[in-house]
C-alpha cells in the first residue's frame, strides 16, 4: 500500500500558524524573502493573499521535513491550489527557496489582478451536472463566473464577479443546493480571469530549474501523476487559472493503491473531503495527531 501527503489551500490558514516553527527555518525564510517571516501570520497580515500563501507553503514544508528526517516520507504528494507548491518541494522537484520567491510573486499577482469586486463561493449539495447549466446561462448573459474547484462530488466552488456569484447562488438554491457560502477569498482563483497573472508568473519560472520528483507528484488540477519537470512546471504555473479537481485527485490516489492520507498543516479540511473516497484505509491530519503515532502509521503503511 502507499501514502498520500496532502497539502491544503487557502481557507486553511489561521492566525499564529507559524508561531511554533523552528527559529532557524523562519530566519532562513526571512533572508530569502527580505522580510520578517514571523510576521506573516498576524491577523492583519493574513488579510493579504500573498501572506496567506507563504504561510501555507512554510507550514506544510516544515511538517513534511520532520517526516522526511524520520525516514517515512514515501508515496505521493499533492496539493490543493497553492498547496501544490509545498507538494512539489516535498516531492523533491522544486527547491524551497525558489518556491518562496515564486509564491510571494504568485500571491501578489493574484491580488493585483482583481483587487476588488471578485471572489469565490462554495455551492454545497449539487453535482457538476446540476451546476454547469447555471454557469453556462450566466456566461451567455455576459457574466464573469466559472467553475473553480471540485473539492468533493457535491462540494463545488465557483469563481467570478461578486454580483454574478450572488445571482448564481440564488439559482443554485432553487436548483436544490443545501448551502451557498461566500468564501473569505478576494481573488477569483482557478478560472480564466487569472490567465494574465499566470503569464506574468511565467517570466519568473523561466529562471527556475525543476527536477524529476523523488515522490510521485499528483496534479491537483487534472489528477494525473506527473514525472517530467516541464509538466510539473506547467502544473504549478497555471493552476491559478485552471479548475481544481481535488475530488479526482483523491480518487486517483486511492485507485493507485493509497490507503493512508496524511494532511500536512494547517488544519484538517482535506481529511474531511477524502472521507467519501477512502472507504478503506486511514485519514489523518498532522495537526492533532501525536508524532510518534503518526510515524508508526507511516512505517506500517510503508512496510505492507
Amino acid at each position: 500500500m502507499s501514502t498520500l501527503f496532502a497539502f491544503p489551500g487557502q481557507g486553511a490558514q489561521r492566525e499564529g500558524m507559524l508561531r511554533d516553527l523552528p527559529r532557524g527555518l523562519l530566519e532562513h525564510c526571512s533572508t530569502v524573502l527580505g522580510e520578517p517571516a514571523e510576521r506573516l501570520d498576524s491577523a492583519k497580515a493574513l488579510r493579504s493573499t500573498r501572506a496567506v500563501q507563504l504561510c501555507l507553503l512554510i507550514a506544510g514544508v516544515c511538517a513534511a521535513r520532520r517526516l522526511e528526517q524520520a525516514g517515512v516520507l514515501e508515496g505521493y504528494a499533492a496539493g490543493l491550489s497553492i498547496g501544490a507548491y509545498a507538494a512539489a518541494v516535498t516531492a523533491g522537484s522544486l527547491d524551497f527557496d525558489d518556491a518562496l520567491r515564486l509564491v510571494a510573486l504568485r500571491g501578489q499577482l493574484m491580488h493585483d489582478a482583481h483587487p476588488a469586486g471578485y471572489g469565490m463561493t462554495a455551492i454545497l449539495g449539487l453535482e457538476i451536472g446540476d451546476l454547469e447549466p447555471l454557469l453556462e446561462r450566466a456566461r451567455e448573459r455576459g457574466e464573469e463566473i466559472y467553475l473553480g474547484n471540485v473539492n468533493a462530488p457535491r462540494q463545488l466552488v465557483v469563481s467570478g464577479e461578486e454580483q454574478a456569484m450572488r445571482a448564481l447562488g440564488e439559482a443554485a438554491r432553487r436548483q436544490g443546493a443545501s448551502a451557498v457560502r461566500r468564501l473569505a477569498v478576494s481573488t477569483p482563483s482557478h478560472c480564466p480571469l487569472l490567465e494574465s497573472a499566470a503569464e506574468e508568473l511565467a517570466q519568473a519560472f523561466d529562471s527556475i530549474t525543476l527536477r524529476p520528483p523523488r515522490l510521485r507528484y499528483l496534479s491537483g488540477s487534472n489528477a494525473r501523476a506527473l514525472d517530467k519537470p516541464d509538466a510539473i512546471r506547467d502544473d504549478l504555473l497555471y493552476n491559478m487559472c485552471r479548475p481544481i479537481d481535488w475530488a479526482g485527485t483523491v480518487r486517483s490516489a486511492y485507485e493507485r493503491g493509497v490507503r493512508l492520507q496524511v494532511e500536512l498543516p494547517p488544519g484538517a479540511v482535506l481529511t474531511g473531503l477524502a472521507r467519501q473516497t477512502f472507504i478503506e484505509g486511514r485519514l489523518v491530519a498532522f495537526e492533532g495527531t501525536r508524532l510518534d503515532s503518526l510515524l508508526a502509521l507511516l512505517r506500517d503503511e510503508r512496510d505492507r
